[in-house]
């Protein structure tokens, strides 16, 4: 399980985290919404080990995260806003990067959650000729390299067509069934709608919110 406890973050004299705590259970998603610039990356890049809080503890299924940064490798598949996959290579080189078995790699573009992606029809493909709902799916591919428990996504679906949203949402439901767990900042109705528990970052810290007001969720001006 998840267990975030009193994250602090600041740039300069402004407050991003503010004694931030969180927990989720295997096989539960945790939406977070909020407006631009309210610390919803911020706390996802310190969940996945990008950024190291000022204060507080991060604990993965009982492992200390900030005192062994292994445990994130190990255990957090994180997507984030911008592309992190290499234009100059093919789709594969880049998931060879991540997958350095290459029997799992096959594996998985056959029958895994590769296959389940779809990527295994532009697999070929230079990254710079991709489109943005492909270049998504490999990087959530790339997490998912190792089959971590944890799924950290911000905004996986922005700016996607109806199709690959679809895709992604398909995607995160059999992860879900397989008891991962999922933290996600999101605006989209359809992803929205996997989350056992909302939450609203206001002031640098969480508040949950009840999942009725989803609709209000999604005109709000965020």
């Amino acid at each position: 399980m998840i267990e975030i406890d009193n994250l602090s973050i600041a740039y300069g004299k402004k407050q991003i985290l503010d004694g931030l705590s969180l927990s989720a259970e295997r096989g539960e998603c945790i939406g977070i919404v909020g407006p631009n610039g309210c610390g919803k990356s911020t706390l996802l890049s310190t969940m996945a080990g990008v950024l190291r809080p000022k204060t507080g503890s991060i604990n993965y299924y009982g492992k200390d995260a900030l005192a062994n940064r292994k445990v994130f490798a190990k255990m957090v598949g994180y997507v984030p806003q911008e592309n992190p996959l290499l234009p100059e290579l093919s789709v594969y080189d880049n998931l060879r990067l991540w997958y350095p078995n290459k029997k799992e790699l096959e594996g998985e573009l056959e029958e895994g959650f590769l296959q389940v992606l779809g990527i295994s029809e532009f697999i070929k493909m230079s990254v710079s000729k991709l489109s943005g709902g492909m270049k998504k799916r490999v990087s959530i591919g790339i997490a998912m390299a190792g089959m971590p428990p944890i799924l950290i996504l911000d905004e996986p679906s922005a700016a996607l067509d109806l199709v690959c949203k679809e895709d992604i949402k398909r995607y995160l439901q059999i992860y879900l069934e397989r008891k991962g767990t999922v933290i996600i900042t999101t605006h989209e109705e359809s992803e929205l709608s996997l989350c056992d528990s909302l939450y609203v970052m206001k002031d640098g810290k969480l508040h949950q919110i009840d999942k009725t007001l989803r609709g209000e969720l999604l005109t709000a001006r965020f």
